[in-house]
């Protein structure tokens, strides 16, 4: 008789997880989904966070270089020393900012938005107005904090829906390269081109040129001849282009209530034939605030304070009577102590200073900055107030920002804004070379 041998399941009963079992592995299945749920949610915040935190700084240090690429180089009249600031010059300089009765009016401090059209109907109060722009090469305004109509004291047409408690900067210089140049752009028509008369035996006055280029009449636009062997005819003095930047902060970045803030800047140009600053561009979202204080050389070499006395004397001017300028005369209305400490005597200094500012001024709507403080400007000093795109759920902003190196008064200070936007104040002091090295003394 056979032997039957049992199989394995016959061996070995069936078995599988009672309904306790399952649904206590469910729930530690859960606890492990959920866990690695929060994780990865966690993950993500801290890396949409990290990106918020990373745009607020590479937004600010983009602005402060923007900004500081254009400063740097305000100033910059392709050699031409305004006389002004010129260390040999033993007279009275012709070219220190001053009034123009006009009409139309110029003012010492130039109105960057003035109707240029009016000026060229009048070439007295345009030449005047033309020495203005180049003895003052940044201009700053305050944007109040409650802002009124118009915005700001000039160019309100062009500063639209600013945001209150910033302000506006004009830049002014020339191209660094000439037309011609190898990288460096043709004329164009109706823009405006700079010439520094470099050839003759008598320098003319003014020393220079400032145009408009009209296609088929360049060698007639600006005649100077260049110096050396080319003075013949048909040869010419480099030519540059004419730059002026409006920077200003704009509530919106898109439209009106997108809650936005956005650096803007507008160019000055004439390509319409008509000399303005075309309409405002975007160039950085997310920039809150923006202001300047101006460094002030005010001290001569000899240590003296310089004053703001402007001296309004007769059409046949004061002649000077002490050494070494005996016999100058002081031209009819002329600040004559923007370039010296002694306006009677005119001894120290020749230069108004030694290029390093003695303190910073910020221009704000009850205290506008002089003709006498812009034209001895050197330094520029930043302060970009940088915001996050979006709010942070969790987070207020309880921190005050100082926009003023004293930070004395409320007015020098934004916030707290208790919100949720992460915010970061970078800082920067950028020199005028151009303008500060003219000052230093050998």
């Amino acid at each position: 008789m056979s032997r039957r041998i049992p199989t394995p399941a016959a061996r070995r009963p069936q078995s599988g997880f009672t309904l306790v079992e399952l649904m206590i592995s469910m729930v530690l299945g859960l606890f492990v989904v959920l866990a690695l749920l929060t994780l990865l949610i966690n993950v993500n915040r801290n890396n949409s966070e990290m990106t918020k935190t990373n745009r607020v700084i590479e937004n600010g240090r983009f602005s402060i270089q923007m900004l500081e690429s254009d400063i740097s180089h305000a100033g910059f009249w392709a050699g031409f020393l305004p006389l002004f600031d010129d260390l040999t010059a033993t007279g009275m300089p012709a070219d220190v900012p001053r009034d123009e009765a006009g009409p139309p009016a110029v003012t010492a401090v130039p109105d960057p938005c003035a109707d240029w059209a009016a000026l060229a109907a009048n070439p007295a109060a345009m030449a005047v107005y033309k020495s203005n722009l180049l003895g003052i090469a940044v201009q700053a305004y305050e944007i109040p904090a409650v802002v009124p109509s118009p915005t700001v004291p000039v160019c309100a047409s062009r500063v639209t829906a600013p945001q209150p408690g910033s302000d506006v900067l004009f830049v002014r210089h020339v191209e660094t390269c000439a037309v011609g140049e190898a990288g460096c752009a043709g004329f164009a028509n109706n823009e405006l081109y700079f010439q520094m008369a470099q050839c003759g035996n008598a320098m003319p006055t003014p020393a220079y040129a400032l145009e408009q280029y009209t296609a088929g009449t360049v060698d007639a636009l600006l005649p100077h001849r260049v110096r050396g062997a080319n003075c013949a005819a048909g040869a010419f003095a480099p030519r540059h282009k004419f730059v002026s930047s409006l920077y200003y902060v704009r509530r919106f970045a898109v439209a009106d209530g997108d809650n936005v803030p956005t650096l803007m800047r507008a160019d000055f140009s004439c390509a319409s034939g008509t000399c303005g600053f075309g309409a405002p561009q975007a160039l950085i979202e997310g920039i809150e605030s923006f202001r300047v204080e101006l460094g002030i050389d005010n001290r001569s070499d000899s240590g003296a304070l310089l004053t703001t006395e402007t001296f309004n004397v007769s059409p046949a001017g004061i002649v000077i009577a002490s050494a070494p300028y005996a016999g100058a005369t002081l031209p009819s209305g002329q600040a004559a102590t923007v370039t010296w400490s002694s306006p009677t005597t005119l001894t120290s200094p020749i230069n108004r200073g030694d290029g390093n500012p003695d303190t910073y001024r910020h221009c704000t709507t009850a205290s506008p900055c002089s003709a006498l403080e812009l034209v001895n400007a050197v330094a520029v000093k930043l302060y970009v107030l940088a915001r996050g795109e979006s709010a942070t759920a969790g987070y207020t902003d309880a921190k005050t920002y100082c926009m003023t190196g004293s930070c004395a008064t409320a007015a020098d200070r934004v916030g707290p804004f208790s919100d949720g936007y992460k915010r970061h104040l970078f800082t920067q002091t950028i020199r005028l070379v151009n303008v500060s090295n003219r000052r230093e003394t050998p």
